[in-house]
């Protein structure tokens, strides 16, 4: 029997009580951060046989389970054109605004504008590409004789560990993730879902424009260069992206996954990565006592799964009015989020989005067990609903690329090649 009321934890792997001293609080230095009556996690209270995961919130009401301090292995780049580079070069730096900033989130909309085409489906290709560009980096000390284990349980994309993250509180959008096992790792790639599909296909121009609002806040805060200052006359390109690379532990599942970064800190003293990234938000301005509680029920959750998982220390929001027009910026610690939440009635819990998260992982460990690049099983969930699975050969569904599969099984021999 689990306690139904655990401990809330501080949202953090560096701190689990507010009464902890700040030891080692943003270093990259892989300690283990520990809850007291840290126990394994048993998956919810079913039973290992079962064929369904629930997604109901009481059965991840336990203590925090055990987060290794994020590492990041490495970061890529997107360019213009969405090429891989191995290298930090579409890094940003971050410049604060003044404190009425007064940024018109509408310019450059209607004729410096560059979309990235949404209909272009590129599952783990970038990430992928990394891996064989730095697999040395990542061999399996265990089979330092094969050329093609990684010393890792699961490859993703930070954006679908979030999704799971905010699965138990999540009462609109369902998801569909495609796992194939391939030498002993665990792959996991999204698919669109058919709702998903229709609500891109059929998206308002308001909508449109909103999603431009986001990039262009970036524009306004963000230089090439530690010593420049953000130009907001250039042209909003969403095809451009740096993206960090990190390793970490949720229990026993050993993770390597990648999420785009929009900026670091320009401060040459500022700590190692991920620990100097910055992420940037906008919102609607807060003017009444039911947005702020909309805002702390619905969007510091997702700010605070994405930037929690790779380490990132620091939300900066900008909050605009109707218009588009950002009239002021609030920082936000990632750490003293679960603090502001706190007061709110039947609010999300950080130690149950991950431990559901982690009972999906062993979930998907226990299912996915023939190692082949062309099986793939499909985690299937709708709000409301149990997570359920098919398994698919041969199908649309396939996503590993030929050229990885390849790599992966060629010789060690050509490892220096890359």
């Amino acid at each position: 029997m689990h306690r139904n009321r655990s401990r809330s934890p501080m949202s953090s792997y560096h701190q689990q009580s507010s009464d902890r001293p700040k030891r080692d609080e943003g270093r990259g230095d892989g300690k283990f951060f520990r809850p007291t009556n840290h126990h394994r996690h048993q998956l919810g209270s079913a039973p290992l046989s079962s064929q369904v995961l629930s997604t109901r919130r009481e059965l991840y009401e336990r203590d925090f389970p055990l987060y290794k301090q994020p590492v990041e292995v490495g970061c890529f780049s997107l360019d213009s054109q969405r090429r891989f580079f191995n290298d930090s070069r579409q890094l940003r730096y971050y410049v604060e605004p003044d404190r009425c900033p007064n940024f018109d989130l509408r310019d450059g909309y209607k004729d410096r504008y560059v979309r990235r085409d949404e209909n272009v489906k590129e599952r783990l290709d970038h990430i992928l590409r990394w891996i064989v560009a730095n697999r040395s980096k990542l061999k399996s000390r265990a089979s330092a004789n094969s050329s093609c284990a990684l010393d890792v349980d699961f490859v993703t994309w930070r954006g679908h560990l979030t999704k799971l993250l905010t699965t138990p509180y999540e009462t609109r959008e369902g998801w569909l993730l495609a796992v194939t096992r391939f030498n002993g790792t665990l792959y996991i790639s999204e698919v669109e879902t058919e709702a998903a599909r229709q609500e891109r296909e059929n998206r308002a121009e308001r909508n449109k424009e909103m999603m431009y609002w986001g990039y262009k806040f970036e524009q306004y805060t963000c230089a090439d260069t530690a010593s420049s200052s953000p130009d907001p006359r250039g042209v909003v390109n969403t095809n451009e992206a740096f993206c960090t690379v990190v390793q970490t532990r949720l229990t026993d599942h050993q993770l390597l996954f990648s999420g785009e970064v929009d900026c670091r800190d320009r401060d040459p003293g500022a700590p190692p990565p991920p620990a100097c990234y910055v992420e940037l938000k906008t919102s609607a301005e807060i003017c009444t006592p039911k947005q702020r509680s909309n805002f702390h029920r619905f969007k510091l959750l997702k700010w605070w799964a994405q930037s929690f998982l790779p380490g990132v220390p620091r939300v900066v929001a900008g909050f605009k009015d109707h218009d588009g027009v950002v009239v002021s910026t609030e920082t936000f610690l990632i750490s003293k989020i679960s603090q502001l939440i706190k007061n709110e009635d039947n609010c999300w819990k950080p130690t149950v989005c991950m431990n559901f998260c982690c009972d999906f992982l062993s979930y998907v460990k226990r299912i996915a067990t023939e190692d082949s690049p062309s099986v793939v099983y499909l985690f299937s969930w709708e709000p409301r609903r149990e997570v359920t699975y098919s398994v698919h050969r041969d199908s649309q569904y396939t996503f590993l690329p030929r050229w990885y599969i390849q790599e992966m099984t060629s010789s060690p021999e050509s490892l220096h090649q890359h």
